[in-house]
């Protein structure tokens, strides 16, 4: 049996240094935003004899200087193209190109994101973030409201949300490296994403929860909690990480072999589930543990 509680304070030093150089690049150089927050010009075309790839329409385009362009096929012959700009004299130039490279291309329609949708959506998007986390936290102390000994049922739900606040900050953080030297944007895929991890590590948080509970009622007094808590940590340890690699194989599959359009989704989701996995197995449990010795000394 591997003494994991022992390591606690390595895996707290290692949190609290990667969480603050993730805080410190998002104030230094902040997420890089899409067309969905920043507001820009969709526009759809058809092409009437075989679909160019989209590294050739992005080089024809690239002496405009477009930002944020994001292309992808919608079927039917046809491909959205998505950049932020709200001025028709940049979209009559795209066009312009586009048909002296294909003759054929029709415009089938343009559609513009202003900047007030654009601010709606971010505010819904962190509303969405926040109602979660306060949804899970709720939910986790109802769940294990009969487990009062030696640690309240509320503080479950604390250290869980901790340990999610904790992957959700590093995800962001490293969004803010990406976004700053390669330029990768987010959007809304980027919090469904966040929301998407909140989901699995609380999952995977819940899993030793459970596992801690249930040791907890058939254990006698003498057993100190440190010692339950380190027993269901290694008694969910291999499922824990088995379930996790089928999912990171899977990712790294997708972000690999997938279309441009969710690679970044597939990678914001790699970072969020590692280190998922980490928190609930370091983090997550560890927390019970120290509040517990802290209510020891008081």
């Amino acid at each position: 049996m591997f003494n994991i509680i022992s390591k606690t304070k390595y895996a707290y030093a290692f949190s609290i240094i990667i969480t603050i150089v993730s805080i410190a690049s998002l104030l230094v150089w902040g997420l890089k935003f899409g067309i969905d927050f920043t507001g820009g010009t969709l526009m759809e075309v058809k092409f009437e004899q075989g679909v160019p790839a989209n590294q050739e329409i992005e080089e024809n385009l690239k002496e405009l200087g477009l930002s944020s362009l994001i292309i992808q096929p919608s079927g039917n012959d046809a491909m959205l193209l998505r950049y932020v700009s709200e001025d028709d004299a940049t979209n009559q130039s795209v066009m312009k190109i586009l048909e002296e490279k294909y003759p054929t291309v029709v415009q089938q329609r343009v559609d513009f994101i202003n900047s007030s949708v654009s601010k709606e959506l971010k505010s819904k998007s962190l509303m969405a973030i926040f109602w979660a986390v306060v949804g899970i936290m709720a939910y986790i102390a109802f769940a294990f409201r009969k487990v009062s000994r030696p640690v309240e049922s509320w503080k479950y739900g604390a250290g869980a949300v901790i340990a999610l606040i904790h992957d959700v900050l590093i995800t962001v953080g490293v969004f803010a490296f990406l976004g700053h030297f390669y330029g990768i944007e987010v959007g809304i895929p980027f919090i469904a994403a966040l929301l998407t991890i909140l989901g699995f590590s609380v999952h995977d948080t819940i899993v030793v929860y459970d596992r801690t509970r249930e040791n907890l009622i058939r254990s006698s007094l003498k057993e100190k909690f440190p010692d339950i808590v380190n027993r269901s940590l290694n008694e969910t340890l291999v499922r824990s990480i088995n379930t996790s690699l089928t999912v990171i194989i899977t990712l790294l599959a997708i972000h690999i072999f997938g279309g441009e359009s969710i690679k970044d989704f597939s990678l914001a989701l790699l970072v969020g589930v590692t280190f998922g996995t980490y928190s609930s197995i370091f983090i997550a449990s560890a927390l019970l543990v120290t509040i517990y010795n802290w209510q020891s000394k008081s």
